[in-house]
């Protein structure tokens, strides 16, 4: 099983930036599929966005263009940099690691709140 940690989060006034960052226990992150979950209060989670081994990204169309996932395998960690952050992005952030068909790892989440 895989060991995940966040950390990051914050308040942050509408427009601002925030970085996330997840933190990977193990050998294998490199061949691990990373992703960013967010669950706002009274939403199901839903995907942010997602990084492969090799790299190819994917994002939900809410947050294209505005975030960016990235992920330096020599330390294990994945990252989400948040610009331009709005209101509607107020959620606890949730990092995801799978790999092969029955590995999944969740993070505890960082609680991202965009007030003024």
């Amino acid at each position: 099983q895989v060991q995940l940690v966040e950390s990051g989060g914050g308040l942050v006034q509408p427009g601002g930036s925030l970085r996330l960052s997840c933190a990977a226990s193990g050998s294998i992150f490199s061949m691990l599929v990373m992703g960013w979950y967010r669950q706002a209060p009274g939403a199901q989670r839903e995907l942010v966005a997602v990084i492969t081994s090799g790299g190819s990204t994917n994002y939900a169309d809410s947050v294209k263009g505005r975030f960016t996932i990235s992920r330096d395998n020599a330390k294990n960690t994945v990252y989400l940099q948040m610009n331009s952050l709005k209101p509607e992005d107020t959620a606890v952030y949730y990092c995801n690691a799978r790999g092969g068909l029955t590995l999944e790892s969740w993070g505890q989440g960082t609680q991202v709140t965009v007030s003024s």
